[in-house]
């Protein structure tokens, strides 16, 4: 009989023995769920944090791609600008031509108007030459008048 209960004694214990086996497994593979989800975790967090790393590249690109296309921009608004200079600048240059073909018009005109001076000039300078040349020939003739005069002096109508 006390080896019965002995016997079951011990029975009772291996029992609560393994009771506590199963207790620590079960303890164990919840630890080991508890370390897996963990792990799940910060590897979800690692995730995030390159899914965040990942978003502010990206916004530095796009803030890039602005700034060059901002550049872009400014150098299309900078050649425009000197095409623009260029042009006012040919623009200048013709008005001076311009002026340089007025100023040629106005030299040009008043050469013309010597020319006029000089050739009525010359036209007086013929009068006046003409005029002398008459008085000459008056002259002559009033000399040779003269001179038939005094030679038929009394007789006025051999004269005629």
């Amino acid at each position: 009989e006390k080896e019965k209960e002995k016997y079951e004694e011990k029975e009772k214990e291996k029992e609560k023995y393994e009771e506590k086996e199963k207790e620590k497994e079960k303890y164990e593979e919840k630890e080991k769920e508890k370390e897996k989800y963990e792990e799940k975790e910060k590897e979800k967090e690692k995730y995030e944090e390159k899914e965040k790393e990942k978003e502010k590249y990206e916004e530095k690109e796009k803030e890039k791609e602005k700034y060059q296309e901002k550049e872009k921009e400014k150098e299309k608004y900078q050649e425009k600008e000197k095409e623009k200079e260029k042009y006012e600048e040919k623009e200048k240059e013709k008005e001076k031509e311009k002026e340089k073909y007025k100023e040629i018009e106005k030299e040009k005109e008043k050469e013309k108007e010597k020319e006029k001076e000089k050739e009525k000039c010359q036209e007086k300078e013929k009068e006046k030459e003409k005029e002398k040349e008459k008085k000459a020939k008056e002259k002559k003739k009033s000399k040779k008048e003269k001179k038939i005069r005094k030679k038929y002096r009394g007789d006025y109508n051999s004269y005629y």
